[in-house]
């Protein structure tokens, strides 16, 4: 039998009759004629070939059919009735939802381990997909309940989205073990002398050290551009390539790092959400777990 060729109402109708025993008492219930009940118990029996109910001295008598199914029928019920409408609840202990959160591979390195352990004893069933989110089709994809929950820069500003600030990064120029920068002085001559690694999603723009500079009236040599923080760390390591990083990033990932020799805007996050999910009490339960990460994150940065 194929769910979507039932009318999912006609089993409101029938949980309210196995209750009440009496047609006229569901109809004044919920608020229907006494022929529309009807009419829905005769949809219901042709649909589960069954009686469903009998007349006798005491009411509407079940049938077998209809004591086999009363279980599941309210389980249903009741799953449905704590999912929709104002009465709706979360309850973390017993929910099977899957969040799906958009967010870059640094925020995912700092965040993800901590969510897991955080939620994992409150929340034993909860699933938490991860995807990198376009922020041209961000609002959309919020929108929409694609994403319930996106970790970005405060470059989005649209009026459908609610978003609080998270956190904030300062940065640090890492370089590997025995590169000339790691002795000495680090002014910011020696440093825009140097080539440099510069970590983007976008295939070109200025970031924030590039900024920095050029309100300084400098510029220094981006002589490779990458999208992940990792594969970025890698080849720090292994080149002669300086990369300017969030501190946090650096001490997790055990890197020395000297103090840039000039000011630079830190890198902040931001936690984005759809107006529409703002009373959304698994989607507040969810911020409020990632507000708490952040404040866990901000010591070491």
């Amino acid at each position: 039998m194929r769910l979507d060729k039932i009318d999912l109402n006609l089993f409101v109708v029938f949980e309210a009759l196995y209750r009440e025993r009496s047609v006229t008492r569901v109809a004044a219930q919920l608020n229907l004629t006494q022929p529309a009940v009807s009419n829905n118990l005769s949809r219901l029996r042709e649909t589960l070939d069954d009686a469903l109910f009998v007349r006798s001295p005491e009411g509407m008598a079940p049938t077998p059919v209809a004591d086999n199914i009363i279980v599941d029928v309210r389980k249903a019920l009741e799953l449905m009735r704590q999912s929709v409408g104002p009465d709706a609840r979360f309850d973390p202990g017993r929910s099977e939802k899957t969040f799906r959160l958009g967010m870059n591979d640094l925020a995912e390195y700092l965040i993800l381990p901590r969510l897991r352990g955080l939620v994992q004893a409150e929340a034993p069933h909860i699933a938490i997909t991860s995807c990198y989110l376009a922020r041209e089709t961000a609002t959309a994809d919020l929108k929409s309940g694609q994403i319930d929950l996106l970790l970005d820069a405060p470059a989005i500003n649209a009026r459908e989205l609610h978003q609080t600030a998270l956190t904030t990064f300062p940065y640090v120029a890492t370089m590997r073990k025995g590169h000339p920068l790691r002795r000495g002085k680090l002014s910011v001559e020696r440093y825009i002398a140097s080539e440099h690694l510069h970590v983007s999603s976008r295939r070109k723009g200025r970031g924030h050290v590039d900024i920095a500079l050029n309100k300084m009236g400098k510029q220094r040599r981006i002589a490779m551009r990458v999208q992940n923080y990792l594969a970025a760390a890698k080849i720090v390591q292994e080149t002669d390539l300086v990369w300017t990083v969030p501190r946090v990033l650096a001490g997790a990932l055990s890197m020395k790092y000297r103090e840039l020799p000039f000011d630079v805007e830190p890198l902040s996050w931001n936690l984005y959400w759809s107006r529409g999910a703002e009373e959304d009490p698994a989607n507040r339960w969810m911020r409020q777990k990632l507000s708490t990460i952040a404040e866990q994150v901000m010591p070491q940065a």
